[in-house]
This record gives C-alpha cells, sequence and structure tokens, in this order.
C-alpha cells in the first residue's frame, strides 16, 4: 500500500498540481499587496472616501455592515483587472506569438479528381491515375 501512495505521489500531474497551488498562493499574495498598496489609496484619492467599511444601517438589533460589502466587490474587481491585464493578455500575446503558420508545401500540388496531394511536376494522379496538367 506504500508503494502504491509513493506511486501516486510522483505522478507528474499530482506534482504539477501542487506546484501550481503553491505559486497560485504565492501569487494571491502579491495581487492582493498591489491592489491593497498601490490602487485602493488611488481610489481614495479620487473618491475622497478611503474606506467604505464604516457604512451601515441598521433595523431593529441588525446591524447591515453594506460599506464591508462594498470594499469586498471592489477588491474583487480590482483583483479580477488585475489577473486579466498582468495574466491573462500577457499569456495570450505569448501564446499567439509563439504559434507559427505551417510554411506553404509548393512542391505538391491538389489532384483535380480525387483531392490527392501529388509531386507538382507529376503529370499523373499516383492514386486514380487521372492526368493532370
Amino acid at each position: 500500500m506504500l508503494k502504491d501512495f509513493k506511486q501516486f505521489l510522483l505522478r507528474g500531474n499530482v506534482v504539477d498540481l501542487a506546484i501550481g497551488v503553491v505559486v497560485g498562493a504565492s501569487f494571491g499574495t502579491i495581487v492582493t499587496a498591489l491592489v491593497n498598496d498601490l490602487i485602493n489609496p488611488l481610489i481614495s484619492v479620487v473618491a475622497q472616501i478611503p474606506d467604505f467599511s464604516n457604512m451601515a444601517f441598521s433595523v431593529g438589533d441588525s446591524k447591515f455592515l453594506y460599506g464591508h460589502f462594498i470594499n469586498t466587490v471592489i477588491s474583487f474587481i480590482l483583483v479580477a483587472s488585475a489577473i486579466f491585464f498582468f495574466v491573462v493578455k500577457p499569456m495570450n500575446l505569448l501564446i499567439k506569438s509563439s504559434k507559427k503558420k505551417a510554411p506553404i508545401d509548393d512542391t505538391k500540388k491538389k489532384c483535380s479528381e480525387c483531392l490527392s496531394e501529388i509531386p507538382k511536376a507529376a503529370k499523373r494522379c499516383m492514386y486514380c491515375t487521372h492526368i493532370v496538367d
């Protein structure tokens, strides 16, 4: 049973997943610091309200902290924007630039009868024996 457990742990996808989780958690702290230390102060300069968490209303004995909800929504939007602009867009550009079109093979042509690829210099299709120009 220990041998099977060791084999399970050392499979590539389990190790890759563990690495992804650790790197993702580290990246999450970086994005959170970016939002809290740089972007939120910019919003407080523009909006003149540095923190919405004090906004609340009461109904009976219940207190509704809608300001905390607003802070959470703003934080989510900023984190999602940071991930989109600093991770997704650059990765898409990288993937797009790495995809290259296959070179056109000008040494072959298609048979007009069976649509097979044959050498350009051929006078007859090797598959259907149709005469090609």
